[in-house]
């Protein structure tokens, strides 16, 4: 799907884009955006800190000032864009995606993202000019580049776990484990969290050893989900790599899937502000739908993706949100998500439920039994588009529909259930999604759903 996503750019690097690539997007951003100061973080990647200098080179010759943040998981570069003077900001980052994989998000200097939608597209027409086919590379810059910080910036990485800890409350009597999962949550989880935690893969690797960076997928849930059984934990707690999303496994070492916990991560707030706008996305359950109202909450559906969750958070003065990839976007966190200020929320949460004699499992269960929910299925399919109308006619035809919705694929409502059909935004998957109110119901959508999507199989 090339270099150019909606939400950033990411790809296989030497494949999808070069140190070239980085460089051409540097020198395209200052114009583009009207920025001149650009505040630069960095994952662990082998490939980031090269790309830094790439960036940095292209950055300043365009004529842009750098403020360089070393080392920093993407929230922090969100923390840092917002209460700087900066114009604007960019993560080198491919996130949950392998090792071989780099990327870069880019924020304007009020955090808000720069999406495919208000500037990538023109950043992308940009960098084909300055590298048209044929070019095979940029001649060796001619501008001193800043040498990059070898490991985070001590005295902001302090200022924001400390901000962080101001928000947490007393989590002490839980037993947990962190899976850093070798990323950026490695270098605040034992400030944020204390000794008291079982912490796994806690050192910066990009090379990801133990598993998977991408804690939706079962492999990179695998190794926290076996820890929390053996050592008979109250629940686990896993971060994806630049540690903007964060996943649950409860006592059981079974995964929490993410929607279900944006009631509990909205609990609090909703209790000191009732009737507080909550967002999500088009995927969520509507068990986890009914509990936010049943809090009180005013609930908006948005697409998926943090390009349009943070504007609509603004736009909806929204308390927080969250999506069922498991970012959470907090009002607080101007508008964007955090793993981290998630995942203090819901062990306060889960540490007050367990004073009151009701395990982490035992809080969830309400939300989590409530409906028979598939998960995410994805599928590779020859033609999107006759593939989504293809499924779409089945889904209609499972029974009386009550209402849709086609703010972001397509969404339809029965009183059984629901179901979701989407084409992903950053990878060639025909995405689809059940929900009843029995697992028996369930079982005949899923199978008929499944068999028209694998019908369309390339």
């Amino acid at each position: 799907m090339g270099f150019f996503k909606a939400y950033d750019m990411r790809g296989t690097f030497g494949v999808d884009f070069t140190f070239d690539t980085v460089r051409a997007v540097g020198m395209a951003l200052p114009g583009i955006l009207g920025a001149k100061k650009f505040l630069i973080g960095r994952d662990m990647r082998l490939t980031s800190r090269r790309m830094r200098d790439a960036l940095v080179a292209g950055l300043i010759s365009a004529g842009a000032e750098i403020d360089d943040l070393g080392l920093a998981s993407t929230p922090m570069v969100y923390f840092f864009t917002e209460r700087t003077d900066c114009d604007a900001s960019v993560q080198i980052t491919a996130s949950h995606n392998p090792a071989c994989d780099n990327g870069m998000k880019v924020s304007f200097g009020n955090a808000l993202p720069v999406g495919y939608s208000n500037g990538l597209d023109r950043v992308e027409k940009a960098v084909a000019e300055i590298l048209p086919p044929g070019v095979h590379g940029l001649p060796p810059p001619s501008v001193e580049i800043p040498p990059a910080k070898n490991a985070p910036d001590a005295k902001r990485l302090a200022e924001y776990t400390a901000w962080l800890k101001e928000r947490a409350t007393d989590f002490s009597g839980l037993r947990f484990a962190v899976d850093c999962s070798n990323g950026m949550a490695s270098i605040f989880a034992h400030a944020l969290f204390g000794e008291g935690p079982l912490y796994l893969n806690d050192t910066l690797d990009g090379t990801f050893p133990a598993h998977s960076p991408n804690p939706l997928s079962n492999e990179g849930r695998e190794q926290i989900s076996r820890a929390v059984r053996e050592q008979k934990l109250d629940l686990g707690i896993v971060f994806d790599g630049d540690a903007d999303r964060v996943m649950f496994v409860d006592g059981d070492g079974k995964f929490v899937q993410p929607d279900y916990l944006i009631p509990v991560v909205a609990r609090r707030g909703l209790a000191e502000e009732p009737g507080a706008t909550v967002i999500h996305d088009v995927r969520t359950s509507r068990a986890a739908i009914e509990t936010l109202r049943g809090n009180g909450a005013r609930t908006v559906m948005g697409k998926v993706g943090h390009a349009f969750a943070k504007p609509l958070m603004r736009a909806e003065n929204a308390l927080c949100g969250g999506e069922l990839a498991g970012h959470y976007y907090f009002r607080e966190f101007a508008g964007c998500d955090s793993g981290a200020l998630a995942a203090v929320k819901i062990l306060d949460e889960a540490a007050e439920s367990a004073a009151n004699g009701v395990s982490f499992t035992g809080m969830m269960r309400p939300i989590v039994s409530k409906y028979a929910n598939s998960g995410e299925m994805n599928f590779k399919v020859a033609d999107m588009g006759k593939a989504v109308n293809d499924v779409l006619k089945t889904a209609r035809s499972l029974s009386r529909m009550t209402a849709e919705s086609d703010i972001d694929g397509y969404r339809l409502e029965f009183e059984e259930g629901w179901v979701s059909i989407r084409k992903s935004n950053t990878e060639p998957y025909l995405r689809l999604i059940a929900e009843t109110d029995t697992p028996e119901r369930l079982a005949r959508w899923k199978a008929a759903l499944c068999e028209t999507a694998e019908r369309n199989h390339p």
